[in-house]
């Protein structure tokens, strides 16, 4: 029998396509914390302003505290490309 192994990112993957927002956020977490996927604030911040737009209010608390750690021009790029998955999904 094979075995098959997925990472916590395959199976987030699967959920995010839905839009959920605990997906989203979990999203978010993995990349603050570096978690299955390289650190980057920015696609944190992008995950958890989905999140938040959806509902999670946690979200709203991790993207502020991350918006303290990033450039105004790195929000830009976020809030950039939280709108551009939006137009996807």
């Amino acid at each position: 029998m094979a075995r098959v192994e997925f990472s916590s990112l395959d199976s987030i993957e699967c959920s995010v396509q839905g839009g959920t927002p605990d997906a989203l956020f979990e999203l978010g977490l993995m990349y603050c914390a570096g978690r299955d996927v390289d650190m980057d604030l920015v696609e944190a911040h992008k995950w958890f302003n989905l999140a938040a737009m959806r509902g999670n209010i946690e979200a709203r608390r991790y993207r502020a505290e991350i918006s303290s750690e990033l450039s105004k021009l790195q929000i830009v790029r976020a809030q950039r490309l939280a709108r551009e998955w939006l137009a996807l999904h």
